[in-house]
């Protein structure tokens, strides 16, 4: 049985074989997870009893039995024995194509929620790349020949006061190349695959962090030193690591001013994770953390989108890349934040 059954461990999402009566004959890895359960453990008994309102379990058995449906679903409430709260999850009873069998898929809310708010962010990401790019392919050939016009006219003034003018706009036509450069980094520069440590990523970012805010602020480290290599882009990575941290030591300067600015590089090892639609049975998860004032309410919801800053005078660009970066490597990043403390998390699958 565990053979026929076997594909079912490949999928993220809870899935129950039941008998018509009830009784458990399968659970997936996905759902020993969940219940903090073996299948060992679960194989016999009810699944209606693992739920907190039993019955409508129940019903939909002797529904599926009497074929009065395809599927049906319904919200209910799972019973966690090793945690004080039920979970929240949505129901789908399906007949299976043995006669003497039901499938029973649970979907946590919590986690539903998390794959649409992943998805939206992930087609937003997409829209946004090409918008850039093509915006900044748009704005780059006549930015080139308004510098060379202002050049040309420099040449053939007199007036040192003129001159001025032109200076202006040849200062401004090229911070406004570097700015289309930076636009377009990520898509010029080849994906270069080696082996990556983290740690040294993270000590990196952590050298040049120190090296730019010598006193006044503390980037401690806590690592999981059994993390594996993997294969990655090192540059990339360190960018992405060292704009996120960047950014929390610009947002630290007061805390700075007092001596009392905190970043920690955290990293950790995740099993049995999903993210980006996909169920992983490894993953890295390096967390940037600081004690600053928190992100501003105003822009919460946008800080990965380009050219959204919440610091007077700043780009904007440092978490649209670091995203970018991060998704090359199949992964994504998360953000919380409240006063007193932001915690960046970036998740990458390992093998």
């Amino acid at each position: 049985m565990a053979e026929r059954f076997a594909a079912l461990d490949l999928l993220a999402t809870p899935i129950a074989v039941l008998a018509v009566d009830g009784n458990i004959r399968f659970v997936n890895a996905a759902l020993e997870d969940v219940t903090g359960q073996s299948r060992r453990t679960l194989r016999g008994l009810k699944l209606a009893d693992q739920f907190v309102d039993a019955q409508p379990l129940v019903n939909a058995l002797d529904g599926a039995q009497a074929h009065e449906f395809a599927a049906l679903r319904y919200e209910a409430l799972l019973r966690r024995p090793h945690h004080h709260d039920a979970l929240p999850v949505h129901v789908i009873v399906a007949p299976s194509d043995q006669a003497d069998e039901v499938i029973v898929e649970l979907l946590p809310v919590e986690q539903q929620t998390r794959q649409e708010k992943e998805e939206r962010l992930l087609e937003q990401t997409q829209a946004n790349k090409e918008l850039i790019r093509n915006l900044a392919h748009e704005i780059k050939n006549p930015l080139g020949g308004i510098r060379g016009a202002a050049q040309l006219l420099e040449m053939d003034l007199e007036s040192r006061e003129l001159k001025e003018y032109t200076r202006v706009i040849i200062h401004e036509a090229d911070r406004l190349q570097t700015l289309v450069d930076r636009l377009l980094a990520p898509h010029r520069k080849p994906h270069v695959v080696t082996d990556v440590n983290i740690h040294e990523v993270c000590e990196r970012v952590r050298s040049l962090i120190l090296a730019e805010f010598p006193r006044g602020l503390k980037v401690k480290r806590d690592y999981d030193t059994s993390i594996p290599e993997f294969r990655g882009d090192r540059e990339q990575l360190i960018q992405a690591v060292l704009n996120i941290a960047h950014n929390a030591a610009q947002a630290l300067q007061e805390r700075i001013t007092e001596g009392t600015g905190e970043i920690i590089l955290r990293t950790r090892i995740l099993r049995q994770v999903t993210f980006g639609k996909q169920r992983y049975r490894l993953a890295l998860e390096l967390h940037v953390m600081d004690n600053g004032p928190g992100i501003p309410e105003a822009i919460k919801d946008r800080i990965f989108f380009p050219l959204v800053s919440g610091r007077d005078g700043g780009s904007g660009l440092g978490l649209t890349l670091a995203q970018t970066f991060v998704q090359q490597h199949h992964g994504l990043i998360e953000c919380e934040s409240v006063p007193g403390r932001t915690d960046f998390k970036i998740l990458i699958p390992l093998p």
